[in-house]
């Protein structure tokens, strides 16, 4: 008889668009968004304090958290359903994690959004699909929309107060685009409940089936990505009025390049003062919470079914979300951290230590060599990720690892519907210096400046930093083989 394999089921629940002070348990906005889900595996497990994502746009990230490479590896640019699309598919012989697992004998499944390929789907790439997706960026099935027929309230038929749409005057008559609302549904009826139950059955499917092999289960959820549209309790829990501005909302763009203050005006938020944004706010945390909750559900079965001490729990984003950061809506060419800063959790029995923090920077595809390597599975060359398993062993201590863990991340954009837009990022724990190819250049303290508030890439008590920065953001384009590095070296050096 064949040995059983003991390696760990990993479950990874990926939220879109979630930012990472709603769980972040610092002191900042987390202390009123209620994450109970979240902050219970920070509290068993391992939270990540410098997590980011190395591009924010949705199929970029994903496709970057499933290959393992920076966008401008695998070349998914930018969004894949847009007519724009520069790759609307992923080439077909670059390694995945998830086809690397699935060929070391994981049972790889997949509920929810996909949005990595306009003609490609979870299942080529290593997963069995198992529904839960929509017409909204994919069209793999229509199980949600049949559920909600059966239901008795078809999508598109529910009632919605509180409406908010973009443009310079409120509107409730679709002239702009949806930011948020109050629907009549119930909780049950919400595509996240929908997403979590479908979760649900996987596990008991798992659970139930061969438990000879591992499984990998990978749940994304759709939100807290605009529109904000939720139900009771949801919609009524946080109160406007009590929500105060963040201070980035001071922004004036003075000395930033003008794309930033242009895309107030492309995406129909110049209008929007405190209080509209305060209404939003309050529709996004709602959702934060619902997500959350549902999340909860997700772990009380592995619970129910006796998975908890075998299974590998994995929360992260693909970005985050200005949601009135800097008075942005959305994301886009502004490389702040409203949108690159993301939230990460995880929890591995008899591995992690309850409640450990970790602040080693690290990068969003950072997960796809650390799956391999849960699963003792070899990393391939192509991967630019590192596997995380080394801190989760020790604690989280980057100084105690036997090579040196780097101190920068690193993330670039490469333009969405508006068109291209070059730009490239490299952050310490302390700086942060963007290098915009259309224009002027950015370089905040963080430490003086966390809002990132004053571009300092002039000031001349900062151009040793300045130097430093785009020496590490030149050696990081060769290092990775940049199509950029034989351009934009050049234009920084000269500009030293």
């Amino acid at each position: 008889m064949a040995d059983a394999d003991t390696r760990p089921n990993v479950l990874l629940v990926l939220t879109d668009q979630e930012r990472y002070d709603c769980s972040a348990r610092d002191g900042t906005v987390a202390d009123t968004v209620e994450t109970d889900t979240i902050d219970h595996l920070s509290a068993t497990g391992m939270r990540f304090e410098h997590a980011f994502t190395p591009i924010s746009i949705c199929s970029s990230a994903r496709a970057s958290l499933l290959t393992g490479q920076f966008p401008h590896g695998h070349g998914m640019l930018n969004n894949c359903h847009e007519d724009d699309a520069l790759q609307p598919n992923l080439p077909p012989n670059i390694p995945t994690f998830a086809a690397e697992l699935d060929a070391a004998g994981y049972d790889c499944t997949y509920t929810g959004k996909w949005h990595v390929g306009r003609d490609q789907t979870p299942d080529d790439f290593g997963f069995s699909y198992l529904g839960g997706s929509d017409k909204h960026h994919d069209n793999i099935d229509d199980a949600f929309r049949e559920y909600r027929a059966e239901r008795g309230t078809p999508i598109g038929e529910a009632e919605l107060e509180d409406v908010i749409y973009t443009g310079d005057e409120p509107r409730d008559d679709g002239d702009g685009t949806f930011v948020a609302a109050k629907t009549s549904i119930d909780v049950e009826e919400t595509r996240a409940w929908f997403l979590a139950e479908r979760t649900i059955d996987a596990i008991e499917a798992h659970a139930d089936g061969d438990r000879d092999s591992p499984f990998f289960h990978r749940a994304d959820f759709y939100g807290p990505h605009h529109p904000y549209v939720v139900p009771e309790p949801y919609a009524s829990m946080y109160d406007p009025d009590e929500i105060e501005p963040p201070e980035s909302y001071a922004e004036t763009y003075a000395g930033k390049p003008q794309v930033q203050e242009n895309y107030l005006d492309y995406r129909g938020v110049s209008g929007f003062d405190w209080d509209r944004w305060a209404e939003a706010i309050a529709k996004y945390w709602g959702f934060v919470t619902l997500i959350d909750d549902q999340f909860g559900r997700i772990l009380d079965e592995l619970d129910e079914r006796g998975l908890t001490e075998e299974t590998v729990v994995v929360h992260a984003s693909d970005h985050g979300d200005f949601i009135g950061g800097h008075r942005q809506f959305n994301k886009g060419p502004l490389m702040y951290d409203d949108t690159y800063h993301i939230p990460l959790q995880v929890r591995w029995p008899g591995v992690t230590r309850s409640g450990t923090v970790c602040d080693a920077p690290v990068h969003l595809h950072d997960l796809a060599a650390t799956f391999l390597d849960i699963g003792d599975v070899s990393i391939p060359e192509t991967f630019d990720s590192r596997s995380l398993v080394p801190l989760l062993e020790n604690g989280g201590d980057p100084d105690a690892l036997a090579t040196e863990w780097p101190n920068s991340t690193f993330a670039q954009y490469h333009g969405d519907e508006f068109g291209l837009y070059t730009q490239r990022m490299v952050r310490t724990d302390r700086y942060k210096y963007v290098y915009n190819g259309p224009g002027v250049d950015e370089l905040y303290d963080l430490e003086a400046d966390p809002a990132e508030l004053q571009n300092l890439i002039d000031h001349p008590d900062y151009a040793d930093e300045r130097r430093e920065l785009r020496t590490r953001l030149i050696e990081w384009m060769e290092e990775t083989e940049d199509p950029n590095r034989e351009w934009v070296p050049s234009v920084l050096r000269a500009a030293e």
